[in-house]
């Protein structure tokens, strides 16, 4: 870039000498069009780009560090853990990552962890709503949440500079929360309104129809509020879940971006306030079952789900990568995609479907793996007239992948797995999120190198037999659109009987 601009600068000044340069036309005769355009002798013209400028200095290159930062981890005397990694750049991300999710609902708080996602920084016992968003944008900060079933996740990006000022934003959003009775409804009915909208979602109404069959407890339970479910909501309920939930030994503050120490030395006084303990019930145990959901929907397409249960969860490490890697191996995506790297174009779900079945709109391998069990499997929207067909080319792939998996698809799975594993740590907020939930699922961070490992050491048969174990489990099928062409449940669960 600084050789280019000086290139601009040189032919500038030459072009304010043309003038002279028309004087002399003996001399511009013989010169080429550039040359004669510009004026100069032309001999800077024909020289390229690429070669080095006369009299400019190009400093050395800034060395790589001999080791990759590692993840230092201090528990604060009340039980909040504090965990960090030093990655280089001139910003952070920081987060406090809750083990607190729909899995702890009961019928009386259904969907206090949506909207506790809604509520996340809003007003806080030490700062009006405005006053929060005002202290953001002046540190050019940026704010998230997100719940799930077992996790619930807080965010703020910043530059380095701003760290003390953005934790100290962060600690009083997620642990003084004021939960106002206005502030709550108001969020209440933006809930109801986002809600009207989840029919265009085919796969987020699937998944949550899935999860209520397949699982009984906490699995089982709605991480989006059902309609029927947001009456019951209001600020006494939501402060009740967030008082018997939000404990310090539940709790994670990751950072990425920032030294250990200074973060430790900042958060103590911040976070010693957190509770020890809460009046929490515990998470209710989740027991695979499987079954049918079905909801009819007057479209042109039928979507649908067949997913079988993962025993052992993130916390099986070797298992868990087995699924990682046959998602990869599935693939799939869109008809309409325009494929290129990354794009899936070569996986199984592209070439033995999307391929082969004009009719077939999406196929696509999913997994929802958490802690200790869950959900792998293949979404699918089909044309309505073909949504018996559908089902069939499902049960097909998954029943195919179970056999020896040829070894150039296995090398180039694996590959596109590790790819994307070191691909996504190359985000701050990707490192961030890491560290907290390995940490709450691990009580540690786990290095990359490790599951790495695993990765390039998955064999054909491990992947066989993976997949084998999977479908021995009863399976689990969500259908939305026309599902009177849709086989019956028992006639699907025959076929892997």
């Amino acid at each position: 870039m600084q050789s280019l601009q000086q290139a601009a600068q040189l032919g500038l000044r030459a072009f304010s000498t043309s003038a002279a340069a028309q004087a002399a036309p003996a001399v511009a005769s013989k010169r080429g069009f550039l040359a004669q355009l510009f004026g100069g002798s032309g001999s800077r013209v024909q020289t390229p780009l690429t070669d080095a400028l006369a009299g400019v200095e190009i400093p050395d290159a800034i060395p790589a560090p001999k080791d990759a930062p590692t993840t230092q981890l201090t528990k604060l005397s009340n039980g909040f853990t504090v965990a960090s990694e030093a990655t280089p750049g001139a910003t952070a991300t920081l987060g406090i990552y809750v083990d607190s999710g729909s899995v702890y609902e009961t019928p009386y708080n259904t969907g206090a962890s949506h909207l506790l996602e809604y509520m996340a920084f809003k007003t806080t016992k030490n700062r009006t709503h405005l006053r929060l968003v005002r202290e953001v944008e002046a540190i050019g900060g940026n704010v998230l949440a997100s719940a799930s079933r077992e996790q619930m996740a807080y965010n703020i990006d910043c530059t380095k500079a701003t760290i003390p000022e953005a934790l100290e934003v962060l600690a009083d959003a997620v642990l003084n929360p004021k939960f106002q009775a206005w502030e709550v409804a108001e969020q209440i009915r933006k809930m109801e309104a986002d809600l009207k909208n989840l029919a265009d979602n085919p796969q987020t109404t699937l998944l949550e129809g899935l999860h209520s069959v397949a699982y009984t407890g906490g699995l089982g339970r709605p991480l989006i509020v059902p309609d029927g479910c947001l009456g019951g909501l209001n600020a006494e309920v939501l402060a009740d879940f967030y008082a018997a939930n939000y404990t310090a030994p539940r709790m994670v503050l990751a950072g990425a971006g920032v030294e250990h120490d200074e973060l430790v030395r900042l958060a103590e006084p911040l976070l010693s306030a957190a509770p020890r303990s809460g009046s929490a019930a515990g998470e209710f145990p989740s027991q695979y079952v499987g079954g049918d959901w079905r909801q009819f929907a007057a479209s042109p397409l039928t979507h649908a789900i067949l997913a079988f249960e993962y025993q052992g969860g993130w916390r099986d490490v070797k298992g868990s990568v087995a699924m990682t890697v046959l998602q990869y191996l599935l693939g799939g995506g869109g008809s309409f995609s325009a494929g290129g790297p990354g794009k899936g174009m070569h996986s199984r779900l592209y070439t033995r479907v999307l391929n082969q079945y004009p009719w077939m709109h999406n196929c696509t391998a999913l997994n929802s793996i958490y802690n200790n069990t869950g959900l792998v499997g293949v979404f699918a929207s089909a044309e309505s007239s073909q949504a018996a067909d559908m089902v069939d080319v499902l049960c097909n792939e998954m029943q195919a992948v179970a056999k020896e998996v040829p070894a150039a698809e296995l090398e180039r799975a694996k590959a596109a797995a590790v790819s994307s594993v070191l691909m996504n740590l190359e985000s701050r907020a990707v490192v961030a999120e890491d560290i907290g939930r390995q940490v709450l699922t691990y009580g540690h961070r786990k290095p990359v190198g490790e599951f790495v490992k695993e990765i390039q050491g998955l064999t054909a048969k491990d992947m066989s037999a993976a997949v084998n174990k999977l479908l021995k489990s009863a399976p689990s099928v969500a259908v939305l659109g026309d599902i009177a062409h849709v086989p019956r449940y028992d006639q699907v669960a025959k076929r892997f009987a």
